[in-house]
């Protein structure tokens, strides 16, 4: 049998979105981000040692049950924009909301996953005083990973 190449992480998500400057504007209101770089129709918004790749022309529906979960510092304050700015949330427990071009993203905080940026990468990024709950750093160990 050939050798298999094991799946480490994810460099980047690309979305599709109708209008690049629309795209930035709507997601500048609801994090803080840094633009890594934009080049023709794309535009990476730098998440550390990854980042979110929006590319114009999106031509499909809204997402129904397709999406990714996109790590945050704080749930709360994503929550709060959300509200603020009238962007609806799907219902049920998760923190699930589309962009105006039916991208459906869930958010999830930091502290409660399994997802871990190593010392040096939260330091750079001026989130090392982030933590993880117990029950996250259980998950790992069980794994032997923590």
């Amino acid at each position: 049998m050939t050798a298999r190449a094991r799946l480490v992480g994810i460099n980047h998500v690309a979305l599709e979105v109708g209008d690049l400057d629309a795209a930035l504007e709507f997601y500048g209101a609801i994090f803080a981000f840094e633009l890594r770089g934009r080049t023709g129709g794309m535009a990476f918004v730098d998440m550390g040692d990854q980042f979110l790749a929006l590319a114009e022309g999106r031509r499909q529906g809204p997402d129904d049950g397709r999406h990714f979960g996109l790590v945050v510092d704080d749930k709360r304050a994503v929550r709060a924009a959300l509200q603020e700015r009238g962007v609806p949330i799907e219902p049920g427990r998760r923190l699930d909301f589309r962009d105006p071009w039916g991208n459906r993203l869930e958010v999830v905080d930091y502290a409660d996953i399994q997802f871990t940026k190593s010392p040096p990468i939260l330091d750079g990024m001026a989130l090392a005083h982030l933590r993880k709950h117990e029950s996250a750093l259980d998950e790992l160990r069980a794994k032997g990973l923590g």
